[in-house]
C-alpha cells in the first residue's frame, strides 16, 4: 500500500487534534484565570534507505542519504502562563494575581489544588472558599459583623466591625509557585494539580521573593488572543485540507494502477 496514505493519515490526525486544542481555547475565552494551551508535534520514525555520510566509493562519502518519514504525531499540550489582562470588578471578595503564583485551594480528600481564579465567596460558616465552595488555603473566616474588608497587596486580610473603626487582622494569604508551572496538571474548575514535572511548590507572600502582587477588587481575565486563535485555526484548516488532498492524489494514483496495469 502507498506509504503516502499513511503519513497524510498522520497529518489529519495531528491537524485534528490542534483544531481541538485551538476549539478549547476559543470556548474559555471568558474564563477567568484560563491559560491557553499550544500543540506540540513530533516526526515520526525515518526510514533510512541510504545513510547518510556512508561511503560511496573508497575515498569517498554521501552528502546526503535517502531518509524516507512516516507522519507526524502530537507530543502534548503547553500550557501558556503569561497573564491575562486584569478588570475591576469592585467586589471585596475578588482578588487578582499581578505576576507569578497561584491562589491555593484545599479539595474534599485534603489535598491543595491550585488556581489563577480568583472569584471567591463566603460559605454559611464564613470562611472563604472558591466558587465550587472548597476553602482557601490559608483559611480566612470573615467575621458576621464585618462592615468593610480590606486586602492588601501582599495578602493580609483586615477588617473592620459594624460600630468599630480599628481594623482587625483576620489572616494571611499566601500564594505558591512552581519552577515549571507548564508541567502542572489541568483537573478542570480552573484547577491545576502538581505533578513531578512541575515540581514541589514554593509557598510565600505575595509582592515578596519574585510573586505577584494580591490586586483586591479584580480578576485576571483568559490570556486567550480570539484574532490569534482565529489565525491558528485558518492555519490549521488549511494543513487539513492539503493533507486530505495528498490523500485524494494518493488514490488517485492507485486507481489508475488498478485501471491500467
Amino acid at each position: 500500500m502507498m506509504p503516502a496514505l499513511w503519513v497524510s493519515k498522520t497529518g489529519l490526525e495531528a491537524q485534528d487534534l490542534a483544531l481541538t486544542t485551538v476549539s478549547n481555547n476559543l470556548a474559555n475565552v471568558s474564563t477567568t484565570g484560563f491559560k491557553k494551551d499550544r500543540a506540540v508535534f513530533e516526526d515520526l520514525l525515518y526510514q533510512v534507505q541510504r545513510q547518510p555520510g556512508a561511503n560511496s566509493s573508497a575515498d569517498t562519502r554521501l552528502p546526503s542519504g535517502l531518509q524516507l518519514g512516516t507522519g507526524v504525531r502530537t507530543a502534548g499540550t503547553q500550557k501558556i502562563f503569561t497573564t491575562g489582562s486584569l478588570e475591576l470588578t469592585d467586589q471585596p471578595l475578588d482578588m487578582a494575581i499581578n505576576g507569578r503564583g497561584f491562589f491555593q485551594i484545599t479539595m474534599p480528600d485534603g489535598t491543595i489544588n491550585y488556581t489563577r481564579d480568583g472569584t471567591f465567596h463566603i460559605n454559611n460558616e464564613g470562611v472563604v472558599v472558591n466558587v465550587n465552595g472548597y476553602p482557601l488555603e490559608p483559611q480566612i473566616t470573615i467575621p458576621e459583623q464585618t462592615n468593610n474588608l480590606t486586602i492588601s497587596k501582599d495578602g493580609i486580610v483586615q477588617a473592620t466591625m459594624f460600630g468599630d473603626p480599628t481594623p482587625q487582622e483576620l489572616g494571611q494569604i499566601e500564594t505558591a509557585d512552581f519552577i515549571n508551572p507548564a508541567g502542572l496538571m489541568a483537573t478542570g474548575g480552573n484547577l491545576f494539580q502538581e505533578t513531578a514535572a512541575s515540581g514541589a511548590p514554593v509557598v510565600g507572600v505575595p509582592s515578596e521573593d519574585g510573586f505577584g502582587t494580591l490586586e483586591q477588587g479584580a480578576l485576571e481575565n483568559s490570556n486567550v488572543e480570539v484574532v490569534e486563535e482565529l489565525v491558528k485555526m485558518i492555519t490549521v484548516q488549511r494543513a487539513y485540507e492539503m493533507n486530505s488532498k495528498v490523500v485524494s492524489a494518493a488514490d488517485g494514483m492507485l486507481q489508475f494502477l488498478t485501471q491500467n496495469v
